[in-house]
């Protein structure tokens, strides 16, 4: 115990230094030079969920390759400076620790997932620097758990609740079922939000939920928990979670003989899925998420097309997608605010309206939430195919 807290007071006397050197300078000028606009990137590009980082780091490079070759923001370049953040909190902090002191960027992109992002929100709000995340979609990475909203945070994409609430919906009145089950990353802030959203919207729907059951992250084997839940005989499994074990639970639940519709949200969202599950497995199964590739909107397809030039022929995915919008997002705040000023940006992202972007028209609400539409993408065969649009 003594040695556990020796290593947070002296994180904690490390951080408080930091701070004691950047704090003041960031308000007045912005990273980079008088030609450039610096801007961190603080992505999972190793570790368990790196192909979130990777996706979102694509896209970012798409935004800002494009922006440059317009003649970049009110004149200057947009300059990159990444970490790799390991896919691990303490890293996520340490990145932004290093990117606010020592590469003195404006802004950080990042990170893909909401814990990581949280880890480094008192970095942002203590030093002034506007943090904004592609895809952290629990709430508290805007909102503190006193209710107070984080001032320099903001994200691209929607929030759990809001995810779980139209797989609630979708189930109860697209699919018609009665009843579902629950199967849960006990150990994830994202996965118990959402379940939490879908279990009151379906309740409240008329559903009943007759199943609750929990894994934790590293699990490999669910064939117990998923047999306990088969003989409850659901019409309906939600299972709100990463890639990397939802994989192994849908390939486990199809070999246990389980038919019932399968759903999640945008965790999901990884080529890697289809490697660990099988096509044939994820066929009878749903996802929430920020976008889908067939949508006939014309900055989709201007996208769409863009992204396959610059990554040989590769289709986009939700992340690719996001990590691009969250470029644009900023590139727009910083026009707005005529500045580098990171509170004079994170003052126009406050006011962001009816921004068009791929995923959708963009607005913040006053929790730094924004309000966008969701698409609801069925798996087909190993393909993601569009099934329905939700708006706000």
């Amino acid at each position: 115990m003594k040695k556990k807290l020796g290593k947070v007071f002296m994180a904690s006397a490390l951080f408080a230094g930091v701070l004691a050197g950047c704090s003041g300078a960031k308000e007045s000028s912005g990273g980079g030079s008088s030609d450039t606009i610096k801007v961190g990137v603080n992505l999972e590009l190793s570790g368990n969920v790196a192909s979130y980082g990777e996706s979102l780091a694509k896209g970012i490079d798409l935004a800002v390759e494009e922006i440059n070759k317009d003649g970049g923001v009110d004149g200057k370049q947009l300059e990159l400076v990444k970490v790799d953040n390991k896919s691990e909190a303490a890293e996520a902090t340490n990145g932004a620790i290093k990117l606010t002191s020592q590469d003195k960027v404006t802004a950080i992109i990042g990170a893909a997932t909401s814990g990581n992002t949280v880890a480094q929100t008192q970095i942002a709000n203590d030093t002034k620097t506007v943090l904004l995340t592609p895809s952290g979609t629990s709430p508290n990475v805007t909102v503190n758990e006193d209710g107070e909203v984080n001032e320099f945070v903001f994200r691209t994409s929607f929030i759990d609740p809001f995810q779980g609430t139209v797989a609630a919906n979708f189930a109860a009145k697209e699919l018609k079922v009665k009843n579902a089950a629950i199967f849960a990353d006990s150990a994830s802030d994202y996965a118990k939000g959402l379940a939490e959203s879908f279990k009151k919207t379906f309740e409240e729907a008329g559903g009943e939920i007759i199943a609750e059951e929990a894994y934790v992250a590293k699990d490999t084997d669910f064939r117990a928990t998923l047999t306990r839940i088969k003989s409850k005989n659901p019409e309906f499994i939600f299972i709100p979670g990463y890639y990397e074990e939802v994989g192994l639970i849908v390939k486990q639940a199809r070999e246990l003989g389980i038919t019932a519709p399968l759903m999640g949200a945008d965790g999901w969202d990884s080529p890697k899925l289809i490697e660990l599950a099988g096509a044939e497995a994820l066929n009878n199964t749903f996802i929430t998420n920020h976008y889908s590739a067939e949508d006939p909107d014309e900055k989709m397809q201007a996208f769409l097309t863009a992204f396959k030039e610059k990554n040989s022929d590769e289709s986009p995915n939700a992340f690719n997608a996001l990590g691009y919008d969250t470029v644009f997002l900023l590139a727009d705040a910083i026009k707005r605010a005529g500045s580098t000023d990171s509170t004079k940006i994170k003052d126009e992202l406050a006011k962001t309206k009816d921004l068009s972007l791929v995923t959708g028209v963009y607005s913040v609400d006053e929790n730094h939430h924004p309000i966008k539409s969701a698409t609801v993408l069925e798996y087909k065969d190993g393909k993601q195919v569009f099934n329905t649009k939700v708006n706000p």
